[in-house]
């Protein structure tokens, strides 16, 4: 089999076991006496209501948000489309509309929440004294500040009317059973579109130190508020024991585990580094590299021929003028670092076919793709410079677009050894 088909069978392995339909199948719960509402946010949110009205064996009525291009046709359950990674004016009415919802919800009630990645931008909701538009210049500001996804969701879970928390408050005095897909480093349904239906332990305190060591600027409005707790979340006393269920249906780790199964029918020895890799993508690269080189000239800490899986969220601290997305730069990086390396193939993707903010999923590698950048006068530095790298592999033909998955669990990053 061809390395580029190998790459490729792995991908599709992994993405396909981040779908929801088997996994909502397993799911058991009791009957309730009064309805059942559903209500979710994020890019995989569509095909999980989808998925859920296919095996429900009650009328479901209810309402989604997903990405633009994400949305799947549903019988029951209403699918509205937003923007990521910054919010639109459809995101805000997204939040005002699930929150409408949960007016008339009575003890006999449940609503289950369909929640992945991405919901932080689709369901945005700013708490006052917060405008829209202030919310929307945060946001892209900590997108490319370098900060890691778990202290960019504490900042958004204190600056926002519905998230940490505060619909599955709203949802009182109904029961709420929460339906994740993870797309976080360590799958922490706080960090999982910000955690709208668990309590949040973290403080406003917390958030304003975030805010500081990453050097944002904000209102001096929003500063008093943090700084005098205002903008609380949700806290775990505020809710009955049991009245929220939380079940994760899909997570990086069973897509490492779906692509080393593909590997391994090949004869191919597979190693998992991590489902929860964290870092500044350039950085991450140059101690994959060092790995790597360890590997071919001595053979440790993995013998070759071998395949090395990883996921997580790399990052991406924007100084240039590309769109930096993470994946991409991951590759470039790690190109650079090879130098050519003999043997060496390689991919990285985002699992939502979308990598920073560009309708790119990742790229790939392998040892000609320096050379092919020279041959067409591309400067692979100066790409990374300029946080540029998925220019650079559209120029080449090494970008990797898979259009929508309808589905999230983040990184995928495949290196192949032979």
């Amino acid at each position: 089999m061809k390395t580029e088909e190998l790459l490729n069978q792995l991908l599709e392995a992994a993405l396909k076991a981040a779908q929801p339909e088997e996994q909502l199948a397993r799911l058991k719960l009791e009957p309730v006496k009064g309805k059942t509402l559903v209500l979710g946010a994020g890019k995989a949110s569509a095909a999980m209501a989808q998925a859920l009205e296919k095996i429900w064996p009650d009328p479901l009525t209810g309402l989604v948000v997903t990405r633009y291009g994400y949305a799947v046709p549903c019988e029951h359950i209403e699918v509205i489309e937003a923007a990521h990674p910054i919010p639109d004016e459809n995101s805000q009415l997204a939040a005002q509309r699930l929150l409408a919802m949960t007016k008339t919800l009575t003890a006999d009630d449940r609503v289950l929440l369909l929640i992945s990645g991405g919901g932080s931008s689709l369901l945005s909701l700013a708490a006052d004294p917060l405008s829209f538009a202030e919310k929307q210049a945060l946001n892209q500001a900590l997108l490319h500040s370098g900060a890691s996804i778990s202290e960019i969701n504490c900042v958004r879970r204190h600056l926002s009317a519905i998230k940490g928390g505060r619909l599955a408050a709203a949802c009182q005095p109904a029961q709420v059973i929460n339906l994740l897909i993870s797309d976080v480093p360590g799958d922490n349904p706080l960090d999982i579109a910000s955690g709208p239906g668990v309590p949040d332990p973290t403080r406003c305190s917390d958030a304003l130190k975030i805010l500081e060591r990453y050097q944002i600027k904000i209102p001096d409005s929003l500063r008093r508020a943090l700084e005098d707790g205002q903008l609380e979340s949700i806290k775990p006393e505020a809710f009955a024991p049991g009245q929220i269920q939380t079940h994760l249906l899909a997570a990086p780790r069973q897509s490492l585990l779906a692509a080393a199964k593909v590997a391994e029918q090949q004869g191919i020895s597979t190693h998992l580094l991590g489902d929860a890799l964290e870092g500044e993508s350039r950085e991450v690269a140059k101690v994959m590299a060092g790995i790597i080189q360890s590997c071919r000239l001595h053979q440790q800490p993995f013998k070759t021929p071998c395949l090395l899986l990883s996921g997580g969220e790399t990052t991406v601290t924007l100084k240039g003028k590309g769109s930096g997305g993470p994946n991409a730069e991951f590759m470039l990086a790690l190109a650079i670092a090879l130098k050519g390396q003999e043997g060496v193939y390689a991919l990285a993707v985002d699992t939502d076919g979308v990598d920073g903010a560009e309708e790119i999923a990742g790229a790939w590698i392998s040892p000609e793709t320096l050379d092919k950048a020279r041959q067409l006068n591309l400067n692979p530095e100066a790409y990374l410079d300029n946080n540029d790298a998925h220019y650079f592999f559209q120029q080449l033909d090494q970008a990797i677009i898979t259009g929508p998955t309808l589905t999230n669990v983040n990184d995928f990053r495949a290196l192949l050894l032979l």
